[in-house]
């Protein structure tokens, strides 16, 4: 080969008088002490030893290319010279060494001659351009690289095989350290079917390129020409083996055979690639026609669709020349080998999804798994595992397609095929028509809202009524349809002054207009209807056609009715329950005011503070007294009624004023409770109620108490608050007969005495034990006004009850 011949760039080519390329990474050169050392280890040895017997096995194969040629070219003259095997042998020997040929050379020329192939015009073009007598060629000419990598690839197994053919016999010696053969997919994706000079980590990185990656082999295929990128990496183009050979030049050149692409045969150069003769461009097109014949009659050794079912490329291919969605399934079978489902290989460009998905969401995708509600009865994935079984086709003009979007079910209708094409199955469905899928919701829509349409054509008198207005007026669908202008007579006599209007406001003004009336049907059953009319004009404003709707609104008549009565029912019961809400909390406040000045008695001074519920709404029972009695004792009680409301405020009433009076005999706290118990236990609705009582003596400073079921008294002195000593007591009017015990406190000069209801502690979150201890803890620390301590407690109550709360402060003095 001349010098013009030989593309090699730079210094990192491999020379082709060694046969072997030069080890070089990412564009430098080992350490020559690096690999002195490495090749002294036992795992070193072992590495060039299996390095050597690589490079021994790849110069078998291409002898044995060689010698394929040369046995054709025996074979050729077999036929031309009607002679036997050891007669042909002995002409191309004779031949070659008058020629001054190698015998492999002389092979070429012969079946160049005998073929008139692409090959051979390359050949013939590559003699033509070079000057007689041409030099000897330091290495073979291009004849002899491209038939025996003709012959190479007629002996590979595989396309991996085909392409270290091509690399070894063909394209190392133009200077190209990589080869690269790909499998064009009808969805736009590429698989690569062989491979040579790519490291195994590169070549399973590309092994499949999805549609739409702008690679140089799309751009080669999509231009249907050769494309070449010099060198450098171009971030628009990826490439396979970039990251090998960054500076390294690519070319892709298409691969067909009768006028449809197969695929690209890509060539990668380790350096900068300049501009190629047009005879080398020739070379790499005549190889990739040798690629073209490969992927024809072999599949590519990928997991893809087309590796695992030939026939699915030709099915896409047909899928994207129709105009209806297509779904290309084949066969998915579990680890036993049965069916289990259908995978979507491929949908085409006209695929619309029920659900509104766009096709990447589905292509790939197993069949129940992208619509699980086909696998119902009688459903899809029946029917296509049905002809997948029988290979019988199936169609039907009208069934229901159902996807899961966020778990919501999306049904469409649609006419459906399902055939059986070798292996693979196709499925096509067209969504039916818009209009009539609009037609329907439309009379549905109708129906439900019990509207029927009309039209009636003034100039002809033709009138034309739907079948749910038939339905309204109670009249069979064979009888004939009724004027507007006859509405009156089939209407309530009450309504004729409306009807009027309407008519008028069509026929002479014409506008649109609407009315409601009663409709009296032949049955007897009146309904109420309202009818909405408009005119249609012609070019000269005269009134050619009436249209219009009525709908029957007697359910919402009906409705507003009782809307209206229960309207009327709820306000009178809102100002009634308004009025006694008012009442209770008027009678609560007279008896009892929110706050109360301090009250200074003999010995002690007392105040009050009472926090009603939250809202008016929840009047509550609690109460709270302070009195001096006539034995100059002072009668100091706190309680609650269970309830909220009149009930609960006229109850309190009476069982203070009860207690009241009863304190007056003199008797002690305990016996007025027992009293007090009788007296709730007998009332004309029974109550039940806590109290804590007491009777203040301020001569002894002595406290008798009693209780029944309420909180203990809380004593602070000398800074520190705790609880009286518990009591027995249950509440009153739950038994008639109870006793309640008594207890004494003696108390001293600067105690304070707080007597409360529960109000004041209790929470929904909270233990009532844990609630108490922030009462003593929010109750203690530095004296105070006794005012200002009961306005502190109430403001740091931890209550959320929404209950009242009654507070008593008792300060010895």
């Amino acid at each position: 080969m001349s010098t013009a011949d030989d593309p090699r760039p730079g210094p990192h080519a491999p020379t082709a008088a060694s046969g072997v390329p030069r080890q070089v990474a990412y564009g430098h050169e080992p350490d020559a002490s690096a690999c002195e050392t490495a090749a002294s280890s036992p795992v070193g040895r072992l590495a060039a030893t299996v390095e050597r017997l690589r490079h021994e096995v790849r110069a078998a194969q291409t002898t044995a290319d060689g010698r394929a040629l040369v046995e054709l070219a025996k074979g050729i003259l077999i036929e031309r010279l009607g002679c036997g095997p050891v007669q042909a042998a002995q002409q191309l020997a004779a031949i070659a060494e008058r020629a001054r040929l190698t015998p492999l050379e002389l092979a070429a020329d012969i079946v160049n001659e005998a073929s008139r192939d692409q090959v051979s015009q390359v050949a013939t073009e590559f003699h033509r351009r070079t000057a007689a007598p041409p030099p000897r060629p330091a290495g073979p000419s291009a004849a002899v690289r491209l038939r025996t990598a003709e012959s190479g690839v007629l002996a590979a197994d595989d396309t991996q095989a085909i392409a270290h053919a091509l690399l070894d016999n063909a394209l190392r010696p133009l200077g190209a350290c990589a080869v690269a053969i790909w499998t064009a997919a009808g969805d736009g994706s590429f698989a690569l079917s062989g491979s040579a000079g790519f490291t195994p980590e590169e070549a399973a990185l590309w092994h499949h390129v999805p549609p739409g990656v702008a690679t140089l082999a799309r751009r080669a295929l999509s231009g249907r020409e050769p494309v070449v990128l010099p060198g450098g990496t171009d971030p628009a183009t990826p490439s396979l083996g970039g990251r090998q050979w960054p500076r390294g030049g690519r070319m892709a050149v298409p691969a067909g055979t009768g006028g449809r692409l197969h695929g690209v045969l890509e060539v990668c150069w380790p350096g900068p690639l300049p501009p190629q003769p047009p005879r080398i461009v020739r070379q790499i097109e005549a190889l990739a026609q040798l690629c073209a014949h490969t992927l024809e009659t072999r599949p590519a050794p990928t997991a893809g669709a087309t590796a695992a079912h030939p026939g699915v490329a030709e099915l896409i291919d047909l899928a994207e020349g129709l105009s209806d969605p297509v779904l290309i399934l084949t066969p998915h079978l579990d680890s036993d080998g049965r069916l289990a489902d259908f995978r979507i290989r491929h949908v085409n460009s006209r695929f619309t999804d029920p659900a509104g998905r766009p096709a990447d969401r589905v292509r790939g995708a197993l069949l129940l798994e992208a619509y699980p509600l086909a696998a119902e009865d009688h459903g899809l994935y029946g029917r296509v595992e049905r002809v997948h079984a029988t290979g019988e086709p199936f169609r039907a003009r009208h069934m229901r397609l159902t996807a899961l979007v966020d778990q919501v079910p999306l049904t469409a209708v649609a006419e459906v095929s399902v055939s059986r094409h070798g292996a693979a199955l196709v499925l096509v469905w067209r969504i039916q028509d818009e209009t009539v899928r609009l037609a329907s919701l439309l009379q549905h829509a109708q129906r439900l809202g019990r509207i029927g349409g009309f039209e009636e054509s003034l100039s002809t008198g033709e009138i034309t009524w739907n079948s749910q207005l038939f339905d309204l007026y109670g009249r069979p669908p064979t009888s004939a349809p009724l004027s507007l202008r006859d509405l009156s007579a089939h209407a309530h006599p009450d309504d004729t002054g409306v009807i009027d209007r309407l008519l008028h406001t069509v026929f002479q003004y014409r506008r649109p207009s609407s009315a409601a009336f009663r409709l009296q049907r032949p049955d007897g059953i009146t309904r109420h209807i309202r009818v909405i009319a408009e005119p249609v004009l012609d070019e000269e404003e005269g009134l050619v056609t009436v249209r219009g709707a009525y709908q029957d609104i007697s359910s919402q008549h009906w409705t507003e009715v009782a809307l209206h009565a229960t309207r009327d029912q709820l306000a009178h019961s809102e100002a009634e329950s308004e009025e006694r809400n008012r009442l209770a909390l008027q009678l609560q406040h007279a008896i009892m005011p929110p706050s109360q000045g301090p009250l200074h008695l003999t010995g002690l001074s007392v105040a009050v503070r009472y926090r009603p519920a939250a809202t008016d709404a929840l009047v509550g029972g609690d109460w709270y007294d302070s009195v001096v009695l006539p034995s100059r004792q002072i009668l100091l009680c706190v309680g609650d009624i269970a309830g909220h409301g009149i009930g609960a405020a006229t109850n309190m009433v009476v069982l203070r004023n009860a207690l009241r009076g009863l304190a007056v005999t003199g008797a002690g706290p305990g016996q007025l409770l027992t009293w007090l118990n009788l007296v709730a236990h007998h009332l004309d609705e029974p109550v039940t109620a806590t109290v804590v009582c007491g009777l203040y003596d301020p001569r002894t400073r002595v406290l008798r108490w009693a209780r029944a079921g309420h909180l203990p008294p809380v004593l602070i002195r000398n800074h520190e608050a705790r609880t009286f000593p518990l009591g027995q007591g249950l509440l009153l009017g739950a038994v008639p007969d109870v006793s309640y015990s008594e207890q004494d406190m003696q108390l001293q000069e600067g105690d304070t005495l707080l007597m409360y209801s529960d109000g004041l502690v209790e929470r929904k979150d909270l233990a009532l034990n844990d609630s108490l201890s922030h009462l003593l803890s929010a109750a203690g620390g530095p004296d105070r006004p006794l005012e200002q301590r009961l306005d502190d407690l109430l403001a740091h109550s931890r209550s959320d009850t929404d209950d009242d709360t009654c507070l008593i402060g008792i300060h010895i003095t």
